[in-house]
């Protein structure tokens, strides 16, 4: 069931994802070579309690840290810790999701560790094809428009550069839930799927793979890996439908 958000549970999921992204805001230049990633997740907590967000991973499914730290060939789920220490030119994925007046906003941000290492330019090209592919779904995603259309524009911005689309994990509709109805695929299913309508919120997230986008779960039961140990990237937004067109809920200013 997709549920519909009214003008009250939109306000507090606005608030949500304004402070969410205000965290992914000040935690992105904090990143540099030789911290580990559990010392990012710490300071991702740190931010989000100063600013009233309930970290909405920690204790899911039994989860224990408030964010997923994604490295190089994990895709998403990442799990923070003291044993993996980032280096410079490596690929990192910030997923965070938030609650905030009992409403989740979800967000993921790629970037490059900085430093003395040159980044690999199709790493960089990643990033971008990525950051293109969510763009290109915002522009794409309103009222009126089938949620396949959304899905096969994301596919199409991520294939025309040469990468790969994972099928394993796919977007959600997002709510008082961190996961609700619909599923929002990165890739043309061969179905239109459900109509677009005022108060839908969803978590667009592309997630892409320099080489073929077959994934592992480790050991650990959370990280996603490639299977060929190819590269990756995963931007993501919380977006709400609207009488004027999508609204980005987590939009960093």
């Amino acid at each position: 069931m997709i549920m519909i958000k009214n003008k009250a549970a939109l306000a507090k999921m606005r608030d949500a994802g304004q402070k969410l992204a205000q965290v992914m805001h000040d935690t992105l230049p904090t990143v540099v070579s030789g911290m580990t990633t559990a010392a990012l997740d710490a300071e991702v907590e740190a931010r989000m309690r100063a600013l009233g967000l309930h970290p909405a991973c920690k204790g899911f499914k039994g989860y224990r840290h408030a964010s997923c730290i994604s490295v190089n060939d994990i895709v998403v789920h990442g799990v923070p810790s003291p044993n993996v220490q980032l280096k410079a030119g490596d690929c990192v994925t910030i997923d965070i999701v938030g609650i905030s007046q009992g409403y989740h906003a979800d967000m993921a941000r790629t970037l490059i560790v900085p430093g003395s290492v040159e980044p690999a330019p199709e790493v960089v090209r990643l990033i971008a094809v990525a950051e293109q592919s969510l763009k290109r779904a915002q522009e794409v995603a309103g009222p009126g428009i089938r949620l396949g259309v959304v899905s096969r524009a994301i596919q199409q911005v991520i294939e025309a550069a040469g990468f790969g689309v994972l099928r394993d994990f796919v977007g959600h509709g997002i709510g008082r839930q961190m996961h609700e109805d619909p599923q929002v695929p990165n890739f043309d299913t061969g179905d239109e799927g459900p109509l677009l309508r005022p108060g839908m919120t969803l978590a667009i997230e592309p997630m892409i793979t320099i080489g073929a986008p077959e994934v592992i779960i480790l050991p650990d039961r959370w990280s996603v890996q490639t299977r060929d140990r190819s590269w990756s990237a995963h931007v993501e937004n919380t977006v709400a439908i609207t009488e004027n067109g999508l609204e980005i809920l987590t939009q960093i200013r």
